[in-house]
């Protein structure tokens, strides 16, 4: 419904509001001037950078479902209206602070801002930028921050996926699913079962490098595991839909397995029954990669800073669905909320 109200008539409605008299240079930006309404692309005036902050020229912006949830205010961080959603970018430097000493003016970054990447420029604290090593294009660079970020830590830190075990990834097909399945095959040399929606989305998953794919809108994603490894179960489980599949993926744990909350893209949040956690000695834990940035920072960048290292020796490529016009945004939250998407949605801002 949410999808339908947002899109009644508005995707191409545009407002454009001018800077202002005698400000000169100004840039395009998407910004939420109303919650639940359309973006509207306004030209925005510059404003001045402080001595720790660098201006970035945004050329590729990632579009989260947390950037549509926060436009509808049904994220956890509600700012002030009006502001520009967009958490993560790439671009290259065009200005830093005087007390800058990261980043100098035309290294190539990513950016983790919170807020403000869906425009053509971003100022941004000098601790929240990376550097893009040569070989990586800024436009797969904008792929890894949040999907890679929270694949890596769900794996690695929260799961401790070693190499050889079995994880099961549903929603497998979008983005955090597919560096999931990326990251668990070609980094943790582990096996993956994809779990998806649809049969087109199992294949994508399957030509991805999952080894086996089950569509739970056809049956029982606990049978169709169990069928696939047998009573034994999987080691890990990485759950993005919450719900009845979650509630399954539980259910095809193996003694001592671990499954990780990763988010509720089906819309219902499960109640999980302590005694299956006792019965197979399981763990059931979250992760919320955001929240590293304030609780422990190293961690988080360390994340961002592993995905490009990755990404630089060729051990993963991250899978871009769709990429739209800056002019396009609304469409852009639309593909994304109606499930069309697959892989990473991005804007382009070039």
């Amino acid at each position: 419904m949410a999808a339908v109200v947002w899109g009644r008539g508005f995707s191409r409605a545009w407002l454009r509001r001018s800077a202002g008299p005698g400000c000169g240079r100004h840039y395009r930006a998407a910004v939420c001037t109303e919650l639940k309404q359309p973006l509207a692309i306004e030209e925005v005036t510059p404003r001045p950078v402080r001595p720790h902050e660098v201006r970035v020229d945004v050329h590729f912006c990632g579009v989260n479902f947390a950037d549509i949830l926060v436009c509808r205010g049904q994220y956890q961080e509600r700012p002030h209206l009006p502001f520009t959603p967009g958490m993560e970018f790439s671009g290259t430097v065009l200005e830093t602070g005087t007390d800058v000493c990261t980043v100098k003016q035309g290294d190539r970054v990513i950016g983790v801002s919170g807020l403000n990447g869906m425009a053509e420029e971003c100022v941004i604290d000098q601790k929240r930028l990376w550097q893009i090593p040569e070989s990586i294009p800024l436009r797969e660079a904008a792929a890894l921050p949040a999907s890679y970020g929270t694949a890596i830590l769900a794996l690695e830190r929260r799961a401790c996926t070693q190499p050889g075990e079995t994880v099961l990834v549903t929603a497998a097909a979008g983005a955090t699913g597919l560096a999931v399945i990326d990251v668990a095959t070609n980094v943790l040399q582990a096996k993956v079962i994809a779990a998806a929606g649809s049969d087109e989305k199992c294949k994508l998953a399957m030509q991805r490098g999952a080894q086996s794919s089950v569509n739970y809108s056809q049956g029982s994603l606990k049978e169709a595991v169990k069928k696939l490894v047998g009573s034994g179960g999987v080691n890990v489980v990485i759950d993005t839909v919450g719900g009845d599949v979650f509630l399954e993926a539980l259910h095809s744990l193996a003694w001592e397995g671990r499954i990780v909350v990763v988010g509720f893209a089906g819309g219902t949040i499960a109640s999980v029954p302590a005694n299956l956690l006792l019965l197979k000695n399981v763990s059931a834990m979250g992760v919320i990669w955001g929240r590293y940035k304030d609780q422990n920072f190293p961690l988080f960048s360390g994340s961002i800073s592993s995905a490009l290292q990755y990404c630089q020796q060729g051990r993963i490529q991250p899978y871009i669905g769709a990429v739209f016009k800056l002019e396009e945004v609304n469409d852009a939250f639309l593909h994304v909320m109606q499930r069309k998407s697959t892989g990473k949605v991005l804007l382009s801002l070039k």
